[in-house]
C-alpha cells in the first residue's frame, strides 16, 4: 500500500504560525495531496475541557467571562500530544506525520520529536481580518468582541508565545501563498520523503482557515 513504512518510524513535520496565518491550511493540503503518505495531528484538538477546574490556564474574555486561554500553551494536554505524535509516527501507516499549531515548534511534545520546523508567516493585519471574518460566517461571534479580545489578549499572547518561535524554524514560508507555493517550499526542506507527485487540481480553497485559536 502506498504510503506505508511497516517497521519505521516516520518523521514528524512541526507547522506553527499565528491564529489563521495559514498553517492549517498548508497541513491540510499536505495531507489531501498525500493522503497515503501523511498523518495529520491538529494541536487544535488537545487543549484541556475548557470547564476544567486544574489543568489549564484561564483568562477574562472581554464579554467578563471566564473562559480557557486558547492562546496559552499551558492550556495544552501535553500528554495526549504526546501519545498521539508516538502513536501515528510508529504506527507504520504514514511517511510523514504533520503536527500544526500555535504552538508546535516550542511545545516540548512536539519539539523533541520534530524532525523538521515550519513558521508561517503572515501579516498581523492580515491575520485579524481572516480571524474576524471567520469569527462572523463561522461561529457568527460579534467582530466587536474578536477585536477587543485581541486587544486584550490576544495579541500580547501571539507576542510571547507565537512569534518567537519564527527564529527556531528551519523554514518560513508565505501565509499569503497559494498551497502549492507552501506545499513546493516545504517539500524542498524534507526532500523524498513524499514519494507520489502532488495532485494537479486544487485541494483547499486558500480563504478557508480552520484554526480555533
Amino acid at each position: 500500500m502506498t504510503g506505508v513504512a511497516s517497521g519505521r518510524v516516520a518523521p514528524v513535520l512541526a507547522v506553527a504560525g499565528g491564529t489563521a496565518s495559514g498553517k492549517s491550511t498548508l497541513a491540510d493540503a499536505l495531507a489531501l495531496h498525500h493522503p497515503e503518505a501523511v498523518g495529520l495531528i491538529h494541536l487544535d484538538d488537545f487543549y484541556v475541557p475548557a470547564h476544567d477546574p486544574v489543568r489549564g490556564v484561564r483568562t477574562l474574555s472581554a464579554s467578563g467571562a471566564e473562559t480557557l486561554d486558547w492562546n496559552h500553551p499551558g492550556s495544552i494536554d501535553e500528554s495526549a500530544v504526546s501519545a498521539a505524535v508516538d502513536a501515528m509516527a510508529g504506527s507504520g501507516r504514514h511517511r510523514l506525520v504533520v503536527v500544526e499549531g500555535l504552538f508546535a515548534l516550542t511545545l516540548p511534545a512536539v519539539a523533541a520529536r520534530a524532525t523538521w520546523r515550519v513558521y508561517v508567516d503572515t501579516p498581523d493585519d492580515i491575520r485579524l481580518a481572516r480571524k474576524i471574518l471567520r469569527k462572523i460566517e463561522v461561529q457568527r461571534q460579534d467582530p466587536r468582541l474578536s477585536l477587543l479580545n485581541y486587544l486584550q489578549t490576544g495579541r500580547e499572547r501571539h507576542a510571547a508565545h507565537v512569534a518567537p518561535s519564527r527564529s527556531l524554524a528551519d523554514l518560513v514560508v508565505d501565509g499569503t501563498a497559494d498551497e502549492y507555493a507552501m506545499i513546493a517550499a516545504v517539500t524542498m526542506l524534507i526532500g523524498p520523503v513524499l514519494a507520489e507527485p502532488v495532485r494537479t487540481e486544487p485541494v483547499l480553497d486558500a480563504s478557508q482557515f480552520s484554526e480555533t485559536a
